[in-house]
């Protein structure tokens, strides 16, 4: 057992590539705010993957069993801390989405996600594999339906849309059958409209967001003009790049938050395609690891909970990448491991540490 639960047993390759992708960040956010108000947040960035560091192998040695029958108590503190956001939550740029401690801001949206990952996993494990009702079904929407409403009301979007994949890999991996998928596909598409049409849950800066990049010419100093600028950025990059510090549209302040939300698009003006598809590459290599973590579990949860880690960095990448090159709406969702923000670092570090405690108890009985 000792020998089974040492550090030999990391998944070291996932670690390393994570670590070099690290790298990467911090020094593309040194790169990217060099000339702006932002300089030195580099440094807060490597402060954040240090603790995530430390974190990831704290959690680690923690079994991820105990972490899922702690899961009540951590959803019900998760709730709470939500509501006290909206409650005393420090107001920034219209949104109410940190709770200010000392010198940091907490964000606990960010939190939630690993939290709903733990305890979607527990739900559908605990049906034993078999056929989900209408009931199940719908008692998985509510446990994930009440942070989401809770979260869009800050108003956080982008965070509020990174919790839908972890309810559509639980529902999948569930055992969700096709007539279910077909009439959960038409309640979403009536839900959407409604949400659309009501106006009481979606902001119209909001709404301008999730069209303006199908034409960002139409309003390009508006609401087109974080599309536009980041097509700039990429295109003008070329095969190369322009090398580092050295982008026009990134070093002139012409790119909104070049170190955090479009740090890709800064990435890609100052390295090219070539460098694009570098960290693409790297990505791929990481949910490629993850998958096979999770094939290898030790049980259902064990797998549920891996595939749920898969599911939200899929979909984070998916709409950062789409939203710099003009395929996704602006819905300010960071980019894991390469965006700069203490919160996002955490959480995936914590749950890497939940994989690689996962992978270390994978021949335990």
């Amino acid at each position: 057992m000792r020998r089974i639960l040492s550090f030999r047993d990391f998944d070291w390759p996932l670690l390393a590539t994570v670590l070099l992708l690290c790298t990467i960040s911090v020094l593309e956010i040194y790169s990217a705010t060099l000339h702006t108000k932002y300089i030195g947040f580099h440094t807060k960035q490597i402060y954040w993957i240090a603790g995530g560091l430390l974190a990831m192998f704290i959690f680690s040695k923690i079994d991820y069993h105990k972490l899922i029958d702690w899961v009540p108590w951590a959803y019900g503190v998760c709730l709470v801390a939500l509501l006290a956001v909206l409650a005393v939550g420090q107001k920034v740029l219209g949104a109410r989405r940190w709770i200010k401690l000392g010198p940091m801001h907490f964000q606990p949206s960010e939190w939630v996600k690993l939290v709903l990952i733990l305890a979607v996993a527990r739900y559908f494990a605990n049906l034993g594999g078999r056929s989900l009702t209408t009931k199940d079904i719908f008692k998985a929407f509510v446990l994930v339906g009440i942070p989401m409403l809770l979260v869009i009301k800050q108003p956080d979007l982008g965070t509020t849309l990174t919790y839908t994949p972890i309810l559509a890999a639980g529902l999948f991996l569930g055992g969700i059958n096709i007539r279910q998928s077909i009439v959960l596909g038409t309640c979403a598409v009536v839900l959407v409209a409604g949400v659309w049409t009501s106006g009481k849950l979606l902001k119209p800066y909001q709404k301008a967001r999730l069209t303006s990049f199908i034409n960002p010419d139409n309003d390009p100093r508006g609401t087109g003009y974080q599309t536009k600028q980041a097509l700039i950025a990429v295109g003008s990059g070329g095969v190369w790049g322009k090398g580092a510090a050295k982008g026009t549209q990134t070093q002139g302040d012409f790119l909104p938050i070049p170190h955090a939300d479009f740090i890709f698009a800064a990435f890609g003006e100052e390295h090219g395609f070539a460098g694009a598809l570098f960290v693409l590459l790297l990505y791929f290599f990481i949910l490629m690891r993850l998958i096979q973590n999770a094939q290898t579990a030790a049980d259902l949860s064990g797998s549920l909970i891996i595939m749920g880690v898969v599911a939200v960095l899929t979909f984070q990448i998916a709409v950062n990448v789409g939203m710099v090159i003009g395929f996704m709406p602006v819905t300010g969702i960071p980019l894991p491991l390469m965006s700069y923000g203490g919160s996002s670092v955490l959480f995936t570090f914590l749950a890497l540490g939940v994989v690689m405690n996962i992978r270390m108890r994978r021949f335990v009985n």
